[in-house]
């Protein structure tokens, strides 16, 4: 049997889980994880989120779930953890060399190479954030304010389901329909796809800004996998080098959802180019 047969995914890319924030769905991903098979596991940034921590102390039992199903991965498959601005604490170790957290590889960036031969950018990508590589203040103000558009979401739809709606993502609709937020997610794409022409390479895969996305910026096939507080996306790569978008959309926020039954026809899987 031939290792494409093994698994339907060569690679999963995660990021922007922000454990130990309230908002954090670490339930769901799991829940998804669990449905997909594959050999590599790539977490690209804030998958804990330092600056939540600091401001106040709040960890979920499926916080410490996750990472244990992280360790559990990394004794058969290849586990690559690439630090983000929230989880900027490993950037401090990286400074001294390579780092190892048991048979977890973490780095700052990393070249990928894809089953199609191609090269992309690992990054989380806030490097390319002038906000939050030059004005870091102004940056957690910013996650304060975002953070307190989810807590009102979560009212939001506490309302919603008991009117027999179901959810739908408050601050997800803000953030598109700011004409200022489309513009950064565009400037954001620009300067990511400019850097890995500079480089040379095919693509970049990333994270940060909470946008999921498959598609070809100025050339360069940019992949983003979204996150785990709103969209619930991660982004899988098959042996024929696509990329697809999986989705773990409509349970969100929704109280006593059963635990396997009924999983599939929540479970969205969107191919893009």
């Amino acid at each position: 049997m031939t290792k494409a047969a093994k698994t339907p995914y060569k690679s999963v890319f995660v990021s922007d889980i922000h454990l130990g924030t309230r908002s954090c769905k670490a339930d769901f991903l799991l829940k998804t994880l669990k449905q997909l098979s594959f050999d590599e596991v790539y977490l690209l940034g804030d998958i804990i989120d330092g600056w939540k921590i600091k401001r106040g102390w709040y960890w979920h039992q499926d916080h410490t779930n996750f990472l244990r199903k992280v360790l559990k991965y990394s004794k058969n498959k290849r586990v690559v953890y690439i630090a983000g601005n929230h989880d900027e604490f490993l950037r401090n170790f990286l400074s001294h060399g390579d780092l190892n957290v048991g048979n977890v590889e973490v780095y700052d960036e990393l070249i990928y190479t894809s089953a199609s031969n191609k090269r992309y950018l690992l990054t989380h990508g806030d490097s390319y954030d002038i906000i939050t590589r030059y004005h870091k203040q102004l940056a957690i103000l910013g996650d304060i304010g975002y953070e307190t558009l989810l807590k009102v979401n979560r009212h939001f739809n506490w309302v919603r389901r008991h009117m027999g709606f179901g959810y739908w993502s408050l601050s997800k609709f803000v953030k598109y329909k700011v004409k200022s937020a489309v513009s950064f997610i565009t400037q954001f794409e620009v300067v990511l796809a400019k850097h890995c022409i500079e480089m040379g390479l095919d693509g970049v895969i990333c994270g940060h800004i909470h946008a999921v996305a498959s598609k070809q910026v100025e050339g360069v096939h940019y992949v983003n996998c979204g996150d785990w507080v709103e969209s619930c996306t991660l982004i899988a790569e098959d042996w024929n080098g696509e990329f697809h978008i999986i989705e773990y959309a409509t349970l969100l926020e929704r109280e006593n959802h059963p635990e396997d039954s009924g999983f599939q026809e929540e479970f969205q899987e969107t191919v893009q180019p």
